[in-house]
């Protein structure tokens, strides 16, 4: 797959953050659609098909581990990175999602821009 085949799905309640990882991706190639909105972020996975989705720990309308799940529900193929300034990669609820396969990785802010480029070009449909 091509990085212009891959749609990947930005969740953050931060513009600037979605912002951000946007244009990282935009010198991938890679096109991103973002929001600020869990449920947003419910029915775009509903009406899309996406590879990857950066999903933030603390949204306004709901927490972001509850979205990972429903994500999950809708396409168990999809792989979903928490990005959060609140939790931890050795806090129990990472670990047990980790664990649980709800979500495939973690990335804590503030990250790297080449922890982002890490995650995407180890994700299965990317060759870069």
């Amino acid at each position: 797959m091509s990085n212009s085949q891959i749609k990947i799905l930005i969740v953050d309640d931060e513009p600037d953050m979605c912002w951000a990882l946007q244009h990282l991706l935009k010198d991938l190639n890679i096109q991103s659609t973002t929001t600020c909105s869990g449920f947003e972020a419910v029915d775009l996975m509903r009406s899309n098909v996406f590879q990857l989705a950066f999903v933030d720990a603390k949204l306004p309308d709901m927490e972001g581990l509850e979205l990972a799940e429903r994500l999950r529900k809708l396409d168990p193929e999809v792989s979903i990175i928490m990005v959060s300034g609140y939790f931890y990669r050795d806090d129990a609820a990472i670990k047990s999602a980790l664990k649980e396969g709800i979500i495939n990785g973690f990335v804590s802010k503030p990250f790297l821009h080449q922890e982002i480029f890490e995650i995407v070009r180890n994700h299965d449909c990317m060759s870069l």
